[in-house]
């Protein structure tokens, strides 16, 4: 009996060591929210996306900065909301999925194009959870270039219909979200406007992990990187 005693103790040091030695990958998602339509926008004092690429621009320079860092075989993954493309590219006259599909091909990454996303369902929520297996690959970087207010991330906002958005993701979708999918050390950044006035606390709620957020307005006009858009006012990140 003592023998089988030190038997049982020794197996399990020894699957403890075994799962001390395996360290969980992480995985690096990038998610890219689609532009408006001129025509929603041209008569607007303050129209939004004169350029369609504000979400692709800026989310690009973001997978150059992790590939730099992470080099050549982190697992980064592109999720983008393929329609607001699409028609946006019909406007400009332009296959503007292929532009996309070139920054997939420069980095190396997993480009994930997704056309669902409401109250009812999410592909978004559907790949946190199980694009990848994640007992095995948890999510180490998450972050967010698109439209948004302090409750929602608006895909399609005002490509769809003016001012409004039929694709989004709500705050209290983040209900949906498996338990321990991130990785403790976890970096969330939503780009977004207004984000941390409301959606960053309801994320922390649902999984455990800050997402900074944007309080007031953000700004893309630069191209290539975000800006709070009135930093004199008082605006700020914040989770």
């Amino acid at each position: 009996m003592r023998n089988l005693c030190i038997f049982i103790v020794t197996l399990f040091a020894a699957f403890a060591a075994r799962a001390e030695a395996t360290p969980v990958e992480k995985e690096y998602i990038i998610l890219s929210g689609g532009p408006s339509l001129i025509e929603w926008e041209k008569y607007k004092a303050v129209p939004h996306d004169h350029w369609w690429g504000n979400f692709i621009r800026t989310a690009r320079v973001r997978i150059e900065e992790l590939r730099t860092q992470l080099g050549p075989d982190a697992r980064i993954t592109w999720l983008v909301y393929k329609p607001s493309y699409v028609t946006r590219g019909e406007q400009e006259k332009q296959d503007l999925i292929s532009d996309i599909a070139s920054v997939r091909d420069k980095f190396h990454l997993n480009l994930v194009f997704f056309q669902t996303s409401n109250a009812n369902t999410s592909e978004v929520i559907d790949y946190l959870n199980s694009g990848q297996p994640r007992d095995k690959v948890k999510i180490g970087d998450f972050e967010y270039f698109g439209h948004s207010n302090k409750a929602c991330w608006l895909f399609d906002y005002s490509n769809n219909i003016d001012s409004a958005s039929k694709a989004y993701l709500h705050e209290m979708t983040f209900k949906k979200l498996n338990k321990g999918i991130f990785t403790k050390d976890a970096y969330v950044k939503s780009w977004g406007c207004h984000t941390a006035e409301s959606m960053s606390q309801k994320f922390r709620d649902a999984t455990g992990i800050k997402m900074w957020g944007a309080i007031g307005k953000t700004d893309y006009s630069q191209g290539f990187v975000v800006q709070l858009a009135n930093p004199a006012g008082g605006d700020k990140w914040a989770y």
